[in-house]
């Protein structure tokens, strides 16, 4: 799980050849380490041309199943690198997401649900909500470390790349694809290699995975957290509110 893209000695003609030569294959695989989900025939990129399932009535909507249960003292403890939060401290209702920037899943959730989520339970106080990075691949380790550089764009970046995922994910050349996006946000050739070449971030950020892995035994993504329950798999709003609507 722990695939070590950049290697031990990082430059910037390495970092960015290796990311530049990723097979397409391996992002495909993204979602999970582990399981059916891990194996690329089976994982495929959201068709942007597919139109959208409509949503179940709320009549319709069972309560997702928690599939365990974690201590949230131990997993809201500060990591390698502070966590990126939206929402007030003293919400009634925490989620903490684990999410790979190359999933498939995952940018199906940031586009369809979280909007909701966000504008239904986030921004009224109701939930805050906490993300965390658990890349799979090279390009996902990228993005992450994109968005760590972003700073307080931190979560606007998220959304560009999840909601551009077709369009560097799996192409030939994911760096000029990365590094076309990131201009847009503001980085240039130099903050762009100088972020990719950060071994401290890159190693903060495999730390948040391998705790993730290790101590909430995370194996896919996206995987969430909610007030110490866990629940994996990209739901939709309807299931979001059956699960926290009850918290509050």
């Amino acid at each position: 799980m722990n695939r070590a893209p950049f290697g031990k000695s990082l430059s910037r003609r390495n970092v960015l050849t290796t990311l530049a030569a990723v097979p397409a294959v391996a992002l495909l695989a993204a979602c999970s380490d582990s399981g059916e989900e891990a194996k690329a025939a089976d994982v495929k990129p959201a068709d942007p041309s597919t139109p959208a399932k409509p949503a179940a009535t709320p009549a319709a909507v069972q309560v997702p199943e928690a599939q365990g249960t974690v201590d949230m003292a131990e997993l809201l403890k500060p990591g390698a690198l502070p966590d990126k939060q939206l929402g007030k401290d003293d919400a009634k209702v925490t989620i903490v997401e684990y999410a790979s920037m190359t999933c498939p899943h995952c940018a199906h959730f940031n586009d369809t649900t979280f909007p909701e989520l966000k504008k239904k339970y986030i921004d009224t106080g109701k939930v805050r909500y906490i993300l965390r990075e658990f890349p799979f691949d090279p390009s996902a380790e990228a993005g992450f470390m994109l968005a760590r550089c972003s700073k307080d764009n931190y979560f606007a970046m998220v959304d560009v790349l999840f909601k551009q995922q077709p369009s560097w994910v799996g192409v030939n050349n994911t760096k000029e694809a990365l590094l076309q996006i990131s201009k847009l946000a503001g980085f240039t050739q130099e903050s762009f290699e100088s972020c990719l070449t950060d071994q401290k971030l890159l190693d903060d950020v495999r730390a948040v995975q391998k705790r993730g892995a290790d101590e909430f035994k995370v194996d896919s993504t996206p995987t969430f957290f909610i007030n110490g329950k866990t629940y994996k798999g990209a739901m939709s709003i309807e299931e979001m509110s059956a699960i926290i609507d009850p918290l509050l």
